[in-house]
């Protein structure tokens, strides 16, 4: 009955539904409403202003955002850049990628989001343990809520994000990758939630990301050894999804991520939106009540003017011309 109730919400949802881009955050807040899925999603802006990050930024920025442009538009890379912490996870840095998520979510031009390094050799070394140590307690508890609802929103984003990893991914930093749909990695990289180490456990994600992605027993196993794998172990395990040789520039996995990045771009961008909110959703329930979301989402794709160019373009044997509406 909850599945029956649950696809009537939806039906009437569909009839309110715009058809473009800006209407899948409404359908994703129809399904969250009819299946009490407790993940939540910020509603997208139809054209909300978007600060533009410079790929020359001042080599002292925290995060170095840059809207690719050419062949390559739509691709959104974000660059961790704190050298000397080891791209450690500041109040800082927590803040500016909170905004760079918020700008991104509003951009309907945006089609994949790439996270990276800057820094040789590291991805994300974890919380910044320096700054937590000049902290008061007090400050403590909202700052890890702070970073763990960053992390719930890059996870929430609605467009496919890809994380490369060229080298150490440890604790937050490991976190930060789970959130993301695909992750890829050099064979060199070192992946781990090592949190155990420090008396402390998982608290960005890390308890309930890592078993949905390799299983509950391997997960245990990892977080109560606080054990470190390299990448291409991580691949057989299903940590992440490619394991690539590194290259002498030391940013193998990022070019394997773009790599990725340009298969997603031509693809008809509601239909990759949906696809994700139908996994993501899906995933977390019952096949019948998946089933039923599935085809909450299908529907959504039905009336756009993307699906009858797709059809046009195969009639005509060319490629399509996408344009998220």
């Amino acid at each position: 009955m909850a599945v029956l109730a649950g696809c009537r919400v939806l039906s009437q949802a569909f009839r309110s539904q715009t058809n473009s881009l800006d209407g899948v955050c409404r359908l994703q807040d129809a399904i969250n409403h009819a299946f009490g899925n407790k993940i939540h999603y910020v509603r997208s802006a139809a054209h909300g202003g978007v600060r533009q990050y410079s790929s020359d930024s001042k080599s002292g920025d925290d995060l170095i955002v840059r809207y690719l442009d050419g062949d390559d538009s739509g691709i959104v890379v974000f660059g961790l850049n704190r050298p000397k912490a080891k791209n450690a996870i500041s109040k800082n840095l927590v803040n500016l990628m909170s905004e760079a998520v918020e700008s991104v979510k509003k951009n309907n031009k945006v089609r994949t989001v790439v996270i990276c390094s800057m820094v040789p050799g590291i991805f994300c070394a974890g919380a910044d343990l320096k700054e937590r140590a000049k902290m008061h307690q007090s400050e403590v508890g909202p700052f890890v809520t702070k970073a763990r609802g960053l992390i719930t929103e890059l996870g929430n984003l609605p467009m496919p994000t890809i994380a490369a990893i060229d080298g150490a991914a440890l604790g937050g930093g490991l976190e930060m990758a789970l959130a993301c749909d695909i992750r890829v990695a050099s064979n060199s990289a070192k992946m781990g939630l090592v949190e155990a180490k420090l008396a402390i456990i998982p608290g960005a994600g890390g308890t309930q990301r890592l078993p949905r992605a390799i299983g509950v027993a391997l997960a245990k196993e990892l977080i109560f050894a606080a054990r470190v794998v390299d990448g291409t172990e991580a691949c057989k395990l299903g940590l992440v999804n490619h394991s690539v040789e590194q290259n002498k520039s030391g940013d193998a996995a990022y070019h394997r991520a773009l790599d990725l990045a340009r298969e997603f771009n031509p693809q008809g961008p509601i239909a990759i939106r949906m696809a994700k909110l139908a996994i993501n959703q899906g995933i977390e329930v019952d096949l019948k009540t998946g089933l039923a979301i599935e085809e909450a989402c299908y529907a959504q794709v039905i009336p756009t003017k993307d699906r009858l160019e797709g059809l046009a373009a195969f009639k005509e044997k060319r490629p399509p011309r996408f344009k998220g509406e």
